[in-house]
């Protein structure tokens, strides 16, 4: 029974690990760059990489620590030590063997990669400085990612044999349908905006409801996307959930940021059913973990999410300038 309860809280912590830490970087996950993208257009408000990570830090930080704590109350180990693991992990680190060129190249690239330097520049010189004015109009996240992605064919881990550190054949290999499900996403994002469907959905929710209050809407937000999550992907919960909360809030006269923000970082806590997002479903088909106890884990840190989406967003958007 030790084995089982470690297993089941060794592998939801996998799980809910990687939904919280996609949520640190605007490219950690898609709902992510499908709300930035929402609100940006939107609203006419910038968010920068970094700004995003400095926001999101706090929420990522304690939720990985609800995550330690309260994984291991709700699934106790009977042991403490498990015996020859020290050796077994070492032994596997062993075969690894030392870095290739190839991963040389890649750990080059990530390092180079600039999409947080506009937002250190204006943290040192200030957001009305000419060096930030530059790097903005230059250095956004679709034009670094293509950047690294370029170098990515450039870098060589054989010159003689003219062989790099990616090729074609290699990069047909890439998932292109989740690119597709994340460009779809945006494009009826846009759709709900362009078609004044989600103005006209907004305005009526608005008036059902009754909130004036920026706290209610942006709790309302995050738990429409958490619940839409939970039966649906994140990126439609995103992708529904954003463009509809945005006149909510302008109906209510209201700055629509916060509740955005609410809304998008609700989109990734889904974490009760196998179906929520990609991780839970493949932590799911090992085996190792029965419905009751994912959907137990869940209900718990949905809720922890969501008492921390609607305290924190609100205090680090005005922190780094969102509002």
């Amino acid at each position: 029974m030790s084995r089982l309860r470690f297993g089941t809280a060794l592998m939801l912590m996998i799980s809910y690990g990687a939904g919280v830490g996609g949520l640190l970087t605007p490219i950690g996950t898609p709902p992510n760059l499908i709300g930035i993208g929402f609100i940006e257009e939107e609203t006419n408000i910038r968010i920068t990489f970094f700004a995003w990570v400095l926001a999101a830090f706090p929420i990522c930080l304690l939720m990985f620590i609800a995550l330690c704590v309260i994984l291991i109350l709700l699934n106790h180990p009977e042991v403490r030590r498990i015996s020859g693991a020290h050796e077994y992990i070492h032994e596997e680190r062993s075969k690894l063997g030392p870095f290739s060129k190839g991963e040389r190249n890649t750990l080059i690239v990530f390092a180079v990669a600039l999409w947080m330097l506009p937002g250190i520049v204006a943290l040192i010189f200030g957001d009305e400085s000419t060096i930030y004015s530059y790097m903005y109009s230059r250095l956004d996240e679709g034009t670094v990612a293509i950047v690294a992605a370029a170098l990515l064919f450039i870098l060589p881990v054989n010159w003689a044999e003219r062989r790099f550190t990616m090729n074609w054949n290699e990069a047909a290999r890439i998932d292109w349908g989740t690119i597709i499900l994340f460009g779809s996403g945006i494009a009826l994002g846009t759709l709900l905006s362009d078609t004044g469907l989600a103005e006209v959905m907004g305005k009526g929710i608005a008036d059902a409801l009754g909130f004036t209050s920026l706290l209610a809407v942006s709790a309302v937000a995050a738990l429409i996307a958490i619940l839409i999550s939970e039966t649906t992907s994140n990126t439609a919960s995103a992708t529904i959930v954003v463009p509809i909360v945005i006149p909510i809030a302008a109906a209510a006269g209201l700055n629509p940021v916060i509740p955005a923000l609410a809304a998008v970082f609700g989109a990734s806590f889904g974490f009760m059913m196998p179906v929520s997002t990609p991780q839970n479903a493949v932590v799911y088909g090992s085996g190792m973990i029965p419905i009751t106890k994912m959907v137990r884990s869940g209900i718990v840190f949905d809720i922890i999410g969501l008492i921390l989406i609607v305290l924190l967003i609100p205090v680090m958007a005005r922190l780094v300038g969102f509002v």
